[in-house]
């Protein structure tokens, strides 16, 4: 069974969300996809990733993630401005099986708010992962 990270919050389409708690106030936050959604997808070859400066949308495609399986695309779980995104896991797409909640985090954004968003303990009660 999947693991699903306690500490983060998560999309319905699997992505998930981490709040940066460095700066007081920050609304920094870094976007993954989930461990149970790699275990679908199977080994992940490229990544299409927004880019730096770019707005996304909560719930709107902003890339997507292509594996041995299948295409899938990418969706936002909040709204703002990306600031950041992992060239780690654009040279190295397996990254994101590898360690989803670790390096193969995707890209950060200067969220302005955000979509709806799942507990851990919901995320995995609803897609059979494991806490």
């Amino acid at each position: 069974m999947a693991k699903v990270a306690p500490e983060l919050q998560y999309s319905d389409e699997h992505e998930w969300v981490a709040r940066d708690s460095g700066e007081a106030g920050s609304n920094i936050v870094s976007v993954g996809i989930s461990a149970v959604a790699t275990d679908a997808l199977g080994d992940i070859v490229y990544v299409d990733l927004p880019e730096v400066g770019s707005a996304v949308t909560a719930g709107e495609t902003c890339g997507e993630v292509e594996s041995t399986k299948s295409v899938s695309d990418l969706y936002s779980p909040v709204t703002g401005e990306v600031t950041e995104v992992n060239s780690a896991v654009v040279d190295d797409p397996a990254l994101i099986n590898n360690d989803p909640y670790g390096a193969g985090w995707l890209f950060k954004v200067a969220a302005e708010s955000d979509g709806p968003l799942l507990s851990a303990e919901e995320y995995a009660s609803k897609n059979g992962g494991e806490l």
